[in-house]
């Protein structure tokens, strides 16, 4: 028997990932902890999100679109078209953020494939083609999101094979069965318009597959405050669509 937490889309929000790692570790029975993407963007908190995940022996990460954007302003590489109008707050993160992350997060995958016995699981941001995995973020490689629902998951991810696809990208909770595939995308562990931040324990058995959707409550307001007193770009639009105005 394998268990494992899944997170995703912690984007910048330390608060949060520190009260699930906190949770987690409570557990003592937790093996793995798989973070599916966008670490950054959107909160401010980039240092100290990236400080506890890269610090820890039991995390691995891919990289999310946010990440890779950001990583192509730091590189000097073609950035995506598709995220210009975040631009001028991915330049601002990338300003703060400190420089001796740049080369482990140009370290991480896009995407990792386990298996545990017989049990095959694929850990990806969100649905990249095949003939798509290696190109340069400007080309936009990740698929346009889909409304969650069983039909649409096998649609979308038409040429992955595996027991279980855990991803995320889209912010709100995915947790499906379909026909040969679980799909399980436990929502944006940083961005909600709840103090709660969700992630999932998936436990592995006899080649079978336990979900638990989990939320951590914590206290917010400090880090809402934050995005006025350090002027983040685009506050009162980040904090409207992804918080939900709690302020």
């Amino acid at each position: 028997m394998k268990r494992f937490a899944v997170l995703t889309d912690i984007h910048g929000n330390a608060p949060a990932l520190k009260a699930v790692l906190e949770e987690i570790d409570e557990r003592s029975d937790v093996d793995h902890i798989y973070c599916l993407g966008d670490m950054l963007g959107i909160g401010p908190d980039s240092n100290e999100v990236l400080g506890m995940l890269f610090a820890r022996k039991d995390v691995s990460m891919i990289t999310g679109n946010h990440d890779e954007a950001i990583l192509a302003l730091a590189k000097g590489e073609e950035y995506p078209q598709s995220h210009i109008h975040v631009k001028e707050h991915h330049q601002w993160l990338l300003d703060r953020l400190d420089q001796s992350f740049i080369p482990k997060l140009e370290q991480l995958p896009r995407l990792l494939n386990v298996s545990i016995d017989r049990y095959s699981i694929l850990m990806i941001h969100y649905q990249i083609e095949n003939s798509k995995l290696d190109v340069q973020i400007s080309r936009d490689h990740f698929s346009s999101i889909v409304e969650p629902s069983t039909e649409n998951m096998e649609t979308l991810f038409y040429d992955k094979k595996a027991d279980l696809i855990c991803f995320g990208h889209h912010h709100p909770l995915h947790y499906f069965t379909g026909k040969h595939t679980v799909y399980l995308n436990p929502g944006s562990l940083g961005c909600n318009h709840k103090s709660r931040a969700p992630y999932a324990i998936v436990t592995v058995k006899n080649n079978d597959v336990e979900v638990n959707l989990k939320e951590s409550v914590y206290d917010k307001t400090a880090f809402l405050k934050s995005y006025h007193t350090l002027q983040v770009p685009e506050s009162e639009f980040i904090l409207k669509v992804f918080h939900g105005n709690q302020l």
